[in-house]
């Protein structure tokens, strides 16, 4: 009979392995869009779920089952990939570059049409500015690393959509978890929102750091806008001025 509790106990502690194993593996799979309607009752809890997703990620790369998560190894994992249209219409994946030690990450909103040709973020005429404005930092763009929301250019330059962002958001997710970076810059409106959750506009949540999973982030001016209202520029050396300050 103790023989039988003890087998008994010893499955019901699998069970729930098996349970809770389950649970992170169905949270990582099902991120939620930055573009959900806080308070409704089939998306309450959006928040939640996006810490679980970061949480379920920073598991996976610290158990001892796994290896620690790398950016060959994340870019290995997104292939070649087709898992939204916008495959279709792209020449190149643009997946980032930079320092795989990078203590600040700069994040975009899409590859545009240089960056599409090239396969690198940030080429084209923005691309240039926030490289002259790394430079101002007394950086090098192989000292930082620079991405974008969504890894394919949309037709046109046309913004993302909900259902772009949604899949391609869990590839940015595990490049910053492999990055592991001191500070992130959200560059627009897009990026500011997808990884702060929030739809209140760049103008208002710009120029003061932000919490992302225990790391600062600073919401700025994309370099596109910078380059069609040169005025803004002041704002954006300010912001970047702050984040020279902790790096």
């Amino acid at each position: 009979m103790e023989r039988n509790d003890d087998l008994r106990e010893e499955l019901l502690s699998i069970v729930g392995a098996m349970k809770h194993h389950i649970s992170i593996e169905c949270d990582s799979c099902n991120p939620v869009s930055r573009l959900t309607l806080r308070g409704a009752p089939e998306t309450r809890g959006a928040e939640e779920r996006q810490g679980n997703l970061i949480e379920a990620t920073a598991k996976k790369a610290h158990s001892g089952r796994e290896a620690p998560l790398t950016l060959t190894g994340v870019r290995e994992e997104l292939g070649d990939c087709t898992r939204c249209p916008l495959h279709r219409t792209r020449k190149d994946l643009v997946f980032g570059e930079g320092s795989a030690k990078a203590k600040l990450v700069f994040v975009g909103e899409a590859p545009g049409e240089e960056e599409d040709n090239q396969g690198r973020p940030f080429v084209g005429r923005a691309g240039q500015l926030l490289t002259r404005i790394i430079g101002a930092m007394g950086l090098q763009r192989k000292d930082v690393y620079i991405c974008n929301i969504l890894k394919c250019r949309p037709p046109g330059n046309r913004n993302p959509k909900e259902e772009e962002i949604t899949t391609c958001e869990p590839f940015l997710v595990k490049q910053i978890e492999a990055l592991n970076p001191e500070i992130i810059c959200a560059l627009g409106t897009f990026a500011a929102k997808t990884l702060l959750r929030t739809e209140a506009p760049i103008s208002s949540i710009r120029g003061k750091f932000h919490d992302y999973h225990g790391r600062k982030l600073m919401p700025t001016y994309h370099p596109a806008y910078l380059l069609r209202n040169p005025d803004a520029k002041k704002l954006v050396w300010e912001d970047v001025q702050k984040i020279m300050k902790i790096l």
